[in-house]
């Protein structure tokens, strides 16, 4: 029982630690606009925003 409570408590923590990191870069960002915008992720990374990827993996299926 014991490993399965820490197992859950561990992934909770890589949760709200991804949550955390996106959230300081969103804050990095925007405090430094010479670097360029914030990049969403969102389908392989920001490449489905079209920032330059042109592998077909990264082709985006909502055209």
């Amino acid at each position: 029982m014991t490993t399965y409570l820490v197992a859950i408590g561990l992934i909770f923590a890589l949760l709200a630690g991804g949550i955390l990191v996106q959230g300081l870069y969103r804050r990095f960002a925007r405090r430094h606009p010479e670097l360029g915008p914030f990049r969403e992720e969102k389908g392989c990374g920001s490449c489905s925003a079209g920032s330059g990827c042109s592998g077909p993996s990264c082709s985006s299926t909502s055209r």
